[in-house]
């Protein structure tokens, strides 16, 4: 089981690996390019899932999560003009939204796998990825939760600012977040077609 998992467990790497250098380059106001590499998380676990079971998608979840604590432990001591690249919020949000999110993910499919073939990835992945931005932004930038870590400054995240410019006045992290959640569910919609492009022949293959 371990050795046709390979490729996936490198595609599920690489994502983790790709978004946390991406999420360093801003898009606007309320992005970052790692907004749209990221989903593929969710892209390359369904596969899994469907092709290899749940058990299968959880190694490769657990290869995805380890890949990010890496990238989180090397981002800890990489300084930047503010202080480490990632701070100890930052990277307890990253783990903890990943792995919780995707984990969420295995279990929604797994229970949809016999209903019509697009429930699964389609629920399974608008679930997962509602909790893991909640999860991440939460956890990372909230001002209730400063006593996770009190040195790291989100004064910046919490300024009253209307909510993705035009609605009500929020904290600037929930913009962030639901910014980056709409990219997300644009995202999984669009992954649709692709997955069941890819699932088709690579289930021709291994027949």
């Amino acid at each position: 089981m371990t050795r046709p998992l390979i490729p996936l467990i490198f595609a599920m790497a690489a994502t983790v690996v790709a978004s946390n250098i991406l999420v360093q380059f801003v898009l606007g106001d309320w992005l970052t390019w790692g907004a749209f590499s990221y989903p593929l998380a969710f892209f390359v676990n369904d596969i899994t899932n469907r092709l290899y079971g749940a058990r299968a998608a959880r190694k490769v979840v657990i290869a995805g999560f380890l890949t990010g604590l890496a990238c989180s432990l090397v981002g800890t001591q990489i300084e930047g003009a503010f202080g480490p690249l990632v701070s100890f919020r930052v990277a307890l949000a990253s783990a903890t939204a990943f792995f919780v999110s995707q984990m969420l993910d295995v279990f929604v499919f797994d229970r949809l796998r016999h209903a019509s073939w697009w429930r699964a990835p389609a629920i399974s992945t608008l679930l997962g990825s509602t909790l893991d931005t909640a999860l991440f932004f939460t956890i990372a930038f909230s001002a209730w939760l400063t006593v996770l870590h009190p040195a790291t400054d989100v004064a910046w995240a919490n300024e009253l600012v209307p909510l993705l410019g035009t609605g009500p006045a929020l904290p600037l992290w929930m913009s962030l977040a639901a910014a980056d959640w709409c990219v997300k569910i644009v995202l999984a919609i669009v992954a649709l077609l692709p997955f069941r492009m890819i699932v088709r022949r690579m289930t021709t293959s291994l027949a």
